[in-house]
């Protein structure tokens, strides 16, 4: 994309709604971007079981469906798609069915998985484990519980943090739909050749290369041709640990300048 005009579609990941991004997208929008923040299926205000998008059945496939609406509804075209952490599924769900609306997608400390796995698969047998413990005993089967957010139990995620962060963190937050974390994905075969770039915040781009040109399954999905990569050392959320960094990040990788 050589324009200075460019479409962006934010999507936060896991207890988080539209409101995550409000900074970058007020810097995005500042610079004359078009800008629109999402709140997914199921998260902060769309979190409603009275909705018909009723919580507890929200899964990889609703929230993708739903960007994709979002999208095709809103005549959007040429959409830099922008998926925080657990936003990945959707979005790279939603980019991989219409992939001639998606001029990138931008995956912040988070990465596509291979398809026929979940979310889940990402972690380690005993993380997994505790997730779901968690899931069972404090979500009633349905939720992933919001996390303290504790910077003492969490220093690396939580980096850069200020307890006005933190605050607005365990406030806002609202328990995540189990389903956006077990359902699988499964993704076309061959997969579009959409630009893709990681944004690395918590893990150097020097590890996530070494990880995927070792034939890591899931970070072997970030290598080979069309990945680009930016690094912003930082915590697990940036939009609110270094927004103007951020922002100037994905602006420029937008329009071509970065």
């Amino acid at each position: 994309m050589t324009s200075t005009r460019a479409t962006f579609v934010l999507v936060p990941g896991y207890w988080l709604g539209a409101w995550a991004w409000d900074e970058v997208a007020a810097r995005l929008r500042d610079a004359g971007h078009d800008v629109h923040a999402v709140t997914p299926a199921g998260q902060a205000e769309r979190a409603d079981e009275r909705a018909d998008e009723a919580a507890p059945g929200v899964d990889v496939d609703t929230q993708a469906a739903d960007l994709v609406k979002l999208i095709e509804d809103g005549g959007l075209e040429e959409v830099v798609l922008i998926a925080h952490s657990g936003a990945n599924m959707a979005a790279t769900g939603a980019a991989d069915r219409i992939p001639g609306r998606i001029a990138r997608v931008v995956y912040v400390d988070t990465g596509p998985m291979p398809s026929g796995l979940a979310a889940i698969d990402f972690h380690d047998p005993e993380a997994r484990a505790a997730l779901e413990k968690s899931i069972a005993e404090e979500g009633g089967g349905r939720w992933i519980p919001v996390p303290p957010f504790d910077p003492g139990a969490d220093p690396v995620n939580l980096a850069d943090l200020t307890g006005e962060h933190l605050s607005a963190l365990r406030r806002r937050g609202t328990p995540q739909p189990s389903g956006t974390a077990t359902q699988p994905l499964t993704r076309p075969d061959p997969l579009p050749a959409t630009p893709r770039t990681l944004v690395a915040t918590t893990i150097p781009l020097a590890a996530v290369r070494q990880m995927g040109e070792s034939g890591h399954p899931i970070f072997s999905m970030m290598a080979g041709p069309g990945w680009t990569y930016r690094e912003l050392p930082t915590g697990h959320w940036p939009m609110l640990s270094k927004p103007r960094e951020l922002a100037a990040l994905l602006a420029g990788l937008a329009t071509g300048d970065s």
